[in-house]
């Protein structure tokens, strides 16, 4: 299953020296590197899957991934230049966005406004992806009012819905905040908005203020409260001098320095997983114990469609065993031996930890 998340955010916030931690990449870093988008992949970080390696002793491990895109820094009004409608194009292939404020100072990194203000930033950017919906909203209610003097019954009501989420989006708000019913909702989809996404924020900081944050982070924690967004504090700089650290007992020791427990960034990628409300089940097998992601929901034979199309095609069962008992039993016989192995059919929605032997027939 290929699923992305954006990165965006001003020029100079971070982006890409974050990007580069996520996904082990060396991407140029600075104002007027970002000519176009960075593309990678990250691993989910899942001590489960580390945890069924040492158990079962396959031949290798493999865990499951999300693509990541580090969109180049976007300005005030910049959607129309400079690349900026390609930029934002990049955005639309993307399931859910990491939007990197500024919240540190540094005179060798001179911000484009003049002044650190992450809520002013983060105002800006809302303001180009809102810029940009108006543009498509205009064009889709256009279609839509053409359709409905043909007679099309269908796009009358489409030009209704567009015609309030245009002036929702012409106040300044962002499409995620436009409520309709359930049978707006596909005139919405079919726009593919750029202000609808899912937006994790991350408040990136000085070194030494990795743990607890700054009046910055605090300033964005007060404002954001009200929309239960996602906030993380992170010191990219610091977490990209710890993914050079070959040795695990260093980062370890970097990593108290801080007064953090983990890399910033594996919280990250958890919460982007989170985010995009994805879940994991494992295979076990002699070659390899690998994680799958899947979407929150799906049935046993959607999740092994993941796997390959043909399981899905010929699924004839599950046997699911649930991580915590396979962990406490230790194999599946010991599993299977105490009524933990269970069989189940197509109706059966996969759970997160899941490990799954399907079986088929084509």
């Amino acid at each position: 299953m290929s699923l992305k998340c954006g990165i965006i955010g001003m020029a100079g916030t971070g982006k890409t020296t974050l990007f580069n931690c996520l996904s082990k990449s060396k991407a140029s870093v600075g104002i007027g590197a970002g000519g176009k988008t960075n593309l990678g992949q990250v691993e989910v970080p899942d001590p489960r899957l580390d945890v069924l390696y040492r158990m079962v002793k396959p031949e290798k491990k493999v865990p499951t991934t999300v693509e990541i895109a580090d969109i180049p820094g976007l300005q005030r009004g910049g959607s129309g230049k400079n690349g900026g409608n390609r930029f934002l194009a990049d955005i639309r292939q993307t399931d859910a966005l990491i939007h990197v404020l500024r919240c540190f100072e540094d005179d060798s990194v001179p911000h484009i406004e003049g002044s650190i203000d992450p809520l002013r930033d983060k105002e800006i950017v809302d303001l180009e992806l809102i810029s940009k919906d108006i543009e498509t909203a205009e064009k889709k209610l256009e279609k839509y009012k053409k359709d409905a003097k043909a007679g099309d019954k269908e796009a009358v009501h489409g030009a209704a819905i567009l015609s309030e989420l245009l002036e929702h989006l012409e106040n300044g708000q962002r499409a995620v905040d436009f409520k309709t019913a359930d049978r707006g909702k596909k005139y919405l989809d079919d726009c593919f908005l750029l202000s609808i996404k899912p937006v994790l924020y991350v408040c990136n900081v000085d070194e030494h203020l990795a743990a607890k944050g700054n009046k910055y982070s605090d300033n964005v924690r007060e404002a954001l409260k009200e929309e239960n967004a996602t906030i993380l504090i992170i010191a990219a700089k610091a977490e990209a001098e710890i993914a050079e650290l070959d040795y695990p007992a260093d980062r370890i020791e970097f990593l108290k320095d801080l007064g953090i427990e983990e890399p910033g960034v594996n919280k990250l990628v958890r919460k982007a997983y989170e985010l995009l409300d994805l879940q994991t089940f494992f295979t076990i097998k002699h070659k390899e114990a690998r994680a799958w992601t899947i979407r929150k929901g799906m049935t046993a034979p959607q999740a092994a469609g993941v796997v390959h199309t043909d399981l899905e095609r010929g699924f004839i069962r599950a046997e699911v065993m649930k991580y915590d008992d396979f962990a406490e039993l230790g194999s599946e016989q010991a599993c299977k031996n105490a009524g933990k192995l269970y069989i189940e059919g197509k109706n059966y929605i996969v759970q997160d930890g899941d490990i799954m032997n399907i079986r088929f027939n084509v």
